[in-house]
């Protein structure tokens, strides 16, 4: 099943959430309960990570299927460049394609654990846009989502080369993209202008993490480069060590977020779960309650004099 047909099919504004594969069983019992939670909210799509130097490809396909599967919500799988030859990338692909999985996620990936740089093989792949264009290419029947980076991907020298990069992706066939984490939304506007400039047309999906755990906002942010507004620093420093203040100003803050966001005009949200429906669930109680979206079309009506 594919996310354009699911998108087409209904109304109003998508979510999706992200989660990743577990490492222990009682990793694995907390993300069924997580997932569990959070198909009751009628999500249009779920995706799975890949893991770092593609350390869990085969955990990530298996597990994208069988949530597919057991819950009927299309699965979309995380997939990289990351330490595969283009025989072996072909070989991921049809064995997705015949479990049923027609939704991927290409992305370089990062380096694998103790490589400082990303290195492809002599017989693979150096950009995501080269996977997308891969992937496209294929005889097989692939929705292809492509990600993006409202504060500017940490390699990249600009703002314009990061654009010219996306709008590569987005020319090798990329339909649908997804940013990567920020907490500040001006930046995701101010990019969505910069990027309908440069001729890049396809939905800009925001993609939100939760502000649930101090150490996991601190480990995060270092490793995507995201930075963090000086009024939510400030309110998570006045949490202290009370884990549950926290939590409480992550749905707060991520509520506030998502509903500004909408309203002024994201066409959805992608949460990043990391295994953890509370947050999540929580937000889009919210949001299903005050319906943030509605603000967006009423305006975008009187706009055109409707």
């Amino acid at each position: 099943m594919r996310i354009d047909d699911v998108i087409s099919a209904r109304s109003g504004p998508i979510f999706s959430f992200e989660f990743f594969p577990p490492k222990t069983p009682e990793g694995e019992r907390k993300l069924r309960r997580s997932f569990e939670e959070l198909r009751r909210l009628d999500p249009h799509f779920f995706s799975v990570t890949w893991g770092a130097g593609g350390s869990t490809r085969t955990k990530t396909i298996s597990l994208v299927e069988e949530l597919q599967r057991e819950s009927g919500i299309p699965g979309m799988a995380h997939f990289t460049c990351v330490g595969s030859s283009v025989a072996e990338l072909r070989t991921a692909l049809a064995e997705m394609e015949r479990l049923g999985i027609r939704n991927v996620l290409t992305l370089r990936g990062d380096p694998p654990q103790g490589q400082d740089t990303f290195e492809p093989l002599p017989n693979g792949l150096e950009f995501a846009s080269e996977l997308a264009s891969l992937v496209s290419s294929t005889d097989h029947d692939f929705f292809v989502v492509g990600a993006c980076y409202p504060e500017v991907h940490q390699e990249a020298p600009d703002g314009d080369t990061d654009l010219r990069n996306l709008r590569a992706k987005v020319d090798a066939g990329v339909q649908y993209l997804i940013t990567q984490l920020f907490f500040d939304n001006s930046d995701y506007f101010a990019f969505c202008e910069r990027a309908r400039a440069a001729g890049i047309d396809v939905p800009i999906i925001p993609g939100i993490l939760p502000v649930t755990d101090t150490e996991r906002l601190r480990r995060f942010t270092g490793l995507c480069g995201a930075s963090i507004p000086a009024a939510l620093d400030e309110a998570r420093r006045e949490c202290g060590d009370d884990a549950a203040a926290v939590e409480d100003l992550g749905i707060a803050y991520g509520s506030q977020q998502c509903a500004e966001l909408l309203a002024g005009g994201a066409p959805g949200i992608h949460f990043y779960t990391l295994n953890d429906a509370r947050a999540v669930t929580a937000i889009m109680g919210a949001l299903k309650a005050s319906r943030p979206w509605s603000r967006y079309r009423e305006a975008a009506l009187a706009a055109r004099g409707g």
